[in-house]
């Protein structure tokens, strides 16, 4: 059995932050999972399915500088991507692009000086965190939602899992000041940071001609995410290049499974001459409700991942004794407060999303499978559930080709945005 001084040791490295926040353990798991005595350790085959780390080496880089790259790419579309909407009041620079890299590496910008943005959006993990459900913030603090990828995130109105925000230029000041997240004492004490660093204020006077201030450091911030377009994947290349092998015959069944049978481009449509996989709208999928149901009522063992590849199982209580207590997540009506609102989340976009993973909201489902099954089963069918979400009856090899049809989404690039980020070390110290 394990020793509490061994679960607490697990919390206090980020192990286990919450019941269920480490992605050892899915919704699925949670949901079936019987009380009894803690399992000998045993090796699991690969790693909760994660896939291939991004390698920012394998890009062959360009001549020029990478902030220029940057620039061009924020302004010339993609194949199958939309033009880049900026701000009449924020156009796109290498300098601004430049500034906000460095501000999104900056470990300095939390209160103890250990957490950045790219702390929870990992460039080699597509700018989002794979071997955790739900992000961690400061001093192993738990959030409790999972962090969503910044590919193309400029193309997103609103923000969040739950609409908070409009814009990239003021999303970041939640995370910068709230207290399981970078937990700084206000806004207005990172400005002056950045003001008496001899560095940052020769950045904002080349950016913006201007010292640094809360406007600007979100400018900045948005332009280099702005940057971050993927776009010209096998289905791009397909179905609006017109290259006919750049899809296998399964990834092709699966386009048809997905705006037919499955009826998945109802939420995630596809354009005429770009998509981006999502209607930007709040749905209650019943998976809210589902994770509510399941909060209210925890197993009686959880799954604790010791090392890579290696669990335990051990009783509920045990963690939960020693772990922050799971909050309810109620979605878009903490915004509105409209009891219409409950258990709605934003639509995800699709592109990229086999690198994306874990998925919904909280991170509760660690495969696409998982994601699949779930909705052909049609949720967990509770009275508010959007009628979009039903039965769909698919065998194993249509989920099958419905799976390889997403896959065909990742794009070529992943690799080369991954070595712009790390194109200069963070600033740690």
């Amino acid at each position: 059995m394990m020793g509490r001084a061994c679960l607490r040791a697990l919390v206090l490295t980020g192990v286990v932050l919450h019941p269920a926040s480490a992605r050892a353990q899915s919704a699925t798991d949670l949901a079936t999972t019987t009380r009894g005595p803690a399992t000998q350790l045993t090796p699991q085959p690969g790693s909760a399915g994660l896939p291939t780390p991004i390698d920012p080496a394998s890009c062959s880089k360009s001549d020029g500088d990478w902030a220029e790259r940057a620039l061009i790419r924020s302004q010339v579309p993609q194949l199958g991507l939309p033009p880049m909407p900026h701000p009449d009041d924020n156009p796109p620079t290498a300098a601004k692009i430049e500034l906000g890299r460095k501000l999104f590496f900056d470990r300095r910008l939390s209160i103890n000086k250990t957490m950045s943005c790219a702390m929870c959006h990992v460039p080699e993990q597509a700018f989002t965190t794979w071997k955790l459900q739900s992000a961690v913030g400061v001093e192993g603090r738990s959030v409790k939602r999972n962090s969503p990828t910044l590919l193309n995130v400029g193309f997103l109105n609103p923000l969040f899992h739950d609409g908070r925000d409009e814009t990239l230029e003021t999303q970041f000041i939640a995370p910068l000041v709230a207290r399981n997240e970078m937990a700084n004492p206000s806004a207005g004490w990172v400005v002056s940071f950045l003001n008496r660093d001899s560095t940052y204020h020769a950045r904002f006077q080349g950016a913006f001609g201007a010292p640094a201030s809360l406007d600007r450091m979100g400018q900045a911030l948005a332009a280099y995410q702005r940057s971050l377009l993927a776009g010209n994947a096998p289905f791009d290349r397909w179905h609006y290049g017109g290259e006919a092998d750049a899809l296998s015959p399964a990834q092709k069944r699966g386009f048809e499974l997905f705006t037919g049978k499955a009826d998945c481009a109802g939420c995630h449509p596809i354009g005429d001459d770009h998509a981006l996989f999502t209607d930007q709208a709040f749905h209650d999928t019943g998976y809210g409700f589902l994770r509510e149901e399941m909060r209210q009522n925890p197993p009686e063992t959880t799954r604790v991942q010791l090392a890579p590849g290696v669990f335990v199982d051990v009783d509920f209580d045990r963690v939960a004794s020693v772990s922050s207590k799971r909050e309810a997540d109620l979605g878009r009506y903490e915004i509105t407060e409209d009891p219409a609102d409950r258990w709605k989340f934003r639509t995800p976009g699709l592109r990229n999303v086999a690198m994306t993973g874990p998925y919904m909201h909280d991170g509760g489902f660690n495969t696409l499978r998982e994601v699949l099954d779930f909705y052909n089963e049609g949720g967990p069918g509770h009275p508010e559930q959007s009628p979009l979400v039903y039965p769909l009856g698919l065998s194993d090899a249509e989920l099958g080709d419905l799976e390889a049809f997403l896959e065909s989404l990742t794009s070529p690039n992943l690799n080369c945005l991954a070595a712009e980020a790390r194109s200069q070390p963070p600033d740690n110290h």
